[in-house]
C-alpha cells in the first residue's frame, strides 16, 4: 500500500509524494489522518537542519508527531480486539512504516500503520483539537515533574497549555511572560512583557520558549533554591555561573511525555476542566504543505498550523 506523505528531502526542501508502506504486522491497525499538526519546536530544527543527531536521524525524513484519524484496517491475525477497533478516532504519536524515508516522526501522511497499543482512542468530538493532545501531555509532564509553575516564560502554544493545565490541576494563576505584543492575550491569567515584571522571587519557573538565552533570563528571577524547569527543546544553552550560584538554583529537563501524562490530560478534557479551544490558529490543505510548513516557522502570527489531510 502506498501513503501520501510530507517528506523533508534535506533542510528547508520539502516535497508531497507517495511512499509503499510497510507491511501491516499482525498488531498493527491502519489509520486514514484527517488531521496533523505542525510543531514550531522540533520540526523547526528538522527544517533548518539544526536538530541534533538523535538514532533514526537524517533524510530523507516524514515529519510529525501529531495526527488524528479513523482505524480502517487491523492486522490479520491482530485478534477480536484490535479489529473491534476499526472505526475508532484515534491520536497518532507518529509512525515508523515507511518504504524510502525515515519515520523518526512519521505522522504526517495521509495513512499511517503503526502498533495498536500506540493508537489512543480520543473523542471524535475533539476534532482538528484532538492534534494538541502530544503537546497537552508535554505540558502537564513539565508540571509533573517540575511543580506548578509561578512563572511561565512564553506565551505559544505550549506555554498557553502550560498555563490551562496548571489552573485545571489546582487552580494555580501562574505569571506568563511574553515579548510578542500581539500573544499577550490570557485566560484567568496574566501576560505580561518582562521588562514590566519587577519580581525576583519566582519559585518554579517553566520555559516554553525555547529561546537560548533563557537561563539568563530565568536565574535572574528566581528565588533562593527556586527551580527551572525547561519544557522546550534546545539545539545548545550556556549561563553565567554567579546568578545561578547565588540562589542555589535547580534545573529540570522535561524529556519526553509519557501514557500517564497522556490519562491524565484526557481525563481533565472529559471532566471539562480543560478546554483546546482557540490555540489553533492556522489550518491549510495537506496539499500546499510546502508553503504551509514555512509559514508556521516564520509568521509570528502563527500560533500553531494544522493540515488538513481530508482532500488528498
Amino acid at each position: 500500500m502506498d501513503a501520501v506523505a510530507v517528506i523533508l528531502e534535506a533542510p528547508e526542501k520539502l516535497a508531497l509524494r507517495k511512499l509503499a508502506l510497510m507491511p501491516m504486522a499482525a498488531d498493527h491497525v491502519l489509520v486514514e489522518v484527517d488531521w496533523s499538526g505542525i510543531s514550531s519546536g522540533t520540526e523547526k530544527m528538522l527544517w533548518t537542519g539544526r536538530m541534533p543527531s538523535f538514532p533514526g536521524m537524517g533524510y530523507p525524513l516524514v515529519p510529525g508527531y501529531e495526527s488524528v484519524g479513523r482505524i480502517i484496517d487491523a492486522g490479520i491475525d491482530a485478534g477480536i480486539d484490535a479489529r473491534s477497533r476499526i472505526g475508532e478516532w484515534v491520536f497518532v504519536p507518529g509512525a515508523n512504516c515507511y518504504q524510502g524515508a525515515r519515520g523518526l516522526f512519521g505522522g504526517s501522511a495521509r495513512h499511517v500503520i503503526l502498533p495498536a497499543a500506540r493508537a489512543i482512542p480520543i473523542r471524535e468530538s475533539l476534532g482538528r483539537d484532538g492534534i494538541l493532545l502530544a503537546l497537552a501531555a508535554t505540558a502537564h509532564h513539565a508540571i509533573t515533574i517540575g511543580g506548578v509553575p509561578d512563572l511561565i516564560v512564553g506565551h505559544g502554544i505550549l506555554g498557553r497549555l502550560i498555563a490551562r493545565i496548571a489552573v485545571a490541576c489546582d487552580g494555580s494563576i501562574p505569571t506568563v511572560w511574553e515579548t510578542n505584543p500581539d500573544r499577550r492575550d490570557g485566560v484567568g491569567y496574566q501576560v505580561i512583557d518582562p521588562a514590566d515584571d519587577p519580581r525576583r522571587d519566582y519559585s518554579v519557573i517553566c520555559d516554553a520558549s525555547g529561546a537560548s538565552d533563557v537561563l539568563d533570563l530565568a536565574f535572574d528571577r528566581l528565588a533562593k533554591g527556586g527551580e527551572v524547569v525547561l519544557a522546550g527543546f534546545y539545539d545548545r544553552l550556556s549561563f553565567a555561573f554567579p546568578p545561578a550560584f547565588m540562589r542555589e538554583a535547580r534545573l529540570r529537563i522535561a524529556a519526553e511525555f509519557s501514557p500517564a501524562d497522556i490519562a491524565a490530560v484526557l481525563a481533565l478534557i472529559d471532566t471539562g476542566l480543560l478546554h483546546l479551544d482557540g490555540l489553533i490558529s492556522h489550518v491549510r490543505p495537506a496539499a500546499v504543505a510546502g508553503d504551509a510548513y514555512p509559514q508556521a516557522f516564520t509568521d509570528p502570527v502563527c500560533l500553531k498550523m494544522v493540515l488538513d489531510w481530508r482532500a488528498i
